[in-house]
């Protein structure tokens, strides 16, 4: 008992159990996912590490159209998610009453369901002959041979329906937390309610924006069930190259190399993202004074 007293120690007490997860299953298999990509041969020869890194260089040569892509996709899926997510947190932190617990549950409610059956469930509203189709092409959107399925809306249509509760989540935590009686002073400063959302509210959940974005548009980028289910050859993602090279190829060391690759770009985004957006933003600090 002594030992835990010691301030040195105690911290590094708590922080082992969090530590020794991420080494086992995190760095470990990171280290012989690494490992992999820098070997060559086939899966019938055997696999020989040899430093081999070409294979990033053809991974990125061959497969950037599926890079871009996905990139496309999750930052389109996160703007529409932010878009429709806001003004929907903002109405059950602000107007919920009551209400707030079973508007929550509404949200969440799609989690009790698999990803796969949710996804399944696009593929059959999106379907050529659905009731979606048909309405479309008597108002006159879609033309007689229109179509949703298989094109990139349907993808992203996808993407965003199953990553929009990890936008709405974050964003009604943030504001949530905002005291009322700012918002109501910021109603005698400035009257307009335009004003005051986007001097007062928008600042103030600012946390909530940069943990929702990046809850979303993370997850998004290695996605591949829409685009297996919902799109075509042409809205092919790299989360959809990575599982056919894994599963299907048995291509090992490419679809490691574009596993890291995909990793690494996300990872510099999020630095880049978090650099402009301010450590505060995402930690919900406020600076202190001078």
């Amino acid at each position: 008992m002594t030992l835990f007293r010691r301030p040195s120690v105690l911290p590094w007490a708590l922080l082992a159990p969090g530590l020794l997860w991420l080494l086992i299953f995190f760095a470990i298999p990171l280290y012989y996912m690494a490992q992999i990509s820098l070997k060559e041969g086939t899966i019938d020869t055997g696999y020989q590490f040899t430093w081999h890194f070409q294979t990033y260089i053809d991974a990125l040569k061959n497969y950037d159209t599926q890079f871009l892509r996905s990139f496309w996709y999750a930052g389109a899926s996160t703007l529409i998610a932010l878009v429709v997510g806001y003004p929907l947190a903002y109405a059950i932190a602000f107007r919920g009453g009551k209400w707030k617990n079973a508007l929550l549950l509404v949200v969440i409610l799609p989690f009790f369901t698999t990803y796969l059956v949710r996804t399944l469930s696009w593929e059959t509203i999106l379907e050529d002959d659905g009731v979606v189709v048909n309405t479309l092409q008597a108002i006159g959107i879609l033309g007689p041979d229109g179509k949703l399925l298989s094109t990139t809306s349907a993808v992203i249509a996808g993407i965003t329906y199953n990553f929009l509760p990890f936008m709405i989540l974050p964003l009604y935590a943030s504001l949530e937390r905002i005291d009322p009686r700012l918002v109501e002073a910021a109603h005698d400063l400035y009257g307009r309610r335009r004003d005051v959302i986007a001097r007062v509210v928008v600042p103030l959940s600012m946390p909530g924006i940069v943990a929702g974005v990046l809850l979303t548009f993370i997850p998004a980028a290695g996605d591949f069930i829409n685009a297996e289910l919902l799109g075509s050859p042409k809205t092919t993602m790299i989360g959809n190259v990575i599982q056919s090279r894994y599963l299907e190829i048995s291509d090992y060391p490419t679809a490691a190399a574009l596993s890291l690759i995909l990793m690494i770009v996300i990872l510099l985004m999020v630095i880049v993202y978090a650099w402009f957006a301010g450590t505060e933003s995402l930690t919900g600090a406020e600076e202190e004074p001078a």
